[in-house]
């Protein structure tokens, strides 16, 4: 069974709802990145950090996943699906795919600024000053904030090296190391890109540009890896 690896980034979850950051009208527009989404910002004002996840995470409780994301869940029936996103939400948990590599950490768990092991799903609740770990650490978001490290990238390039197919939806690939991912795709790998507007990114190899938003882009997808 051929392996298909997706990327994704906050245009494959615009079509349930959730702002993008980067679009016009997007949350950068409302909000000074450094200030919500940075070590610094946390330390400066904890209380407006916790809100704007709070307020995320509410937004996302009753968002609900789009044809992009229940497309990729019903491939799964005909090649291995491996989704790499750059998201914090659950749409593809909720739409059905079983393996899924969050980048950036996910929106509904917490974890301890003491403890760095102790990650808690908390689901759509809000994280509250006060709440804290059993160590007595004030509990952030379990988000990856600008300036500190990826983690997961290791497991991320693991995954692309292994890819008969790899498919990059909703992502401008202006944001790394998420965009440096395309130079460990297999040479003899397809690529598809899937993005409504030109992507203005370098890309090297040689893909297949999808000019659809992420619901159409994916059947169109869908339909030619099937029939292939």
């Amino acid at each position: 069974m051929k392996h298909l690896v997706v990327l994704t980034g906050a245009g494959i979850s615009a079509e349930s709802g959730l702002k993008t950051f980067r679009e016009q009208g997007g949350l950068w527009e409302s909000y000074d990145v450094m200030e919500v989404a940075s070590y610094d910002g946390w330390v400066k004002n904890k209380e407006l950090v916790l809100r704007f996840y709070n307020d995320r995470r509410r937004q996302l409780e009753t968002a609900k996943p789009n044809a992009g994301h229940l497309g990729l869940a019903e491939l799964e029936k005909h090649l291995k699906v491996s989704i790499i996103t750059q998201n914090v939400d659950d749409l593809h948990e909720r739409a059905g795919n079983k393996n899924i590599l969050h980048l950036h950490g996910e929106l509904t768990k917490a974890r301890s600024t003491r403890d760095p092991n102790y990650i808690v799903d908390i689901g759509y609740k809000d994280i509250n000053i006060g709440d804290s770990c059993p160590k007595g650490g004030q509990l952030r978001p379990h988000i990856v904030w600008f300036g500190e490290a990826v983690p997961a990238i290791e497991d991320a390039i693991n995954l692309t090296s292994q890819a008969d197919i790899f498919a990059i939806i909703g992502t401008s690939l202006n944001v790394y190391p998420a965009a440096g991912l395309i130079d460990y795709v297999p040479e003899k790998a397809q690529i598809f890109l899937i993005d409504p507007n030109p992507v203005n990114a370098y890309v090297k190899r040689k893909y297949e540009f999808i000019m659809e938003k992420a619901g159409k882009g994916v059947e169109i997808l869908k339909n030619e890896l099937i029939q292939k």
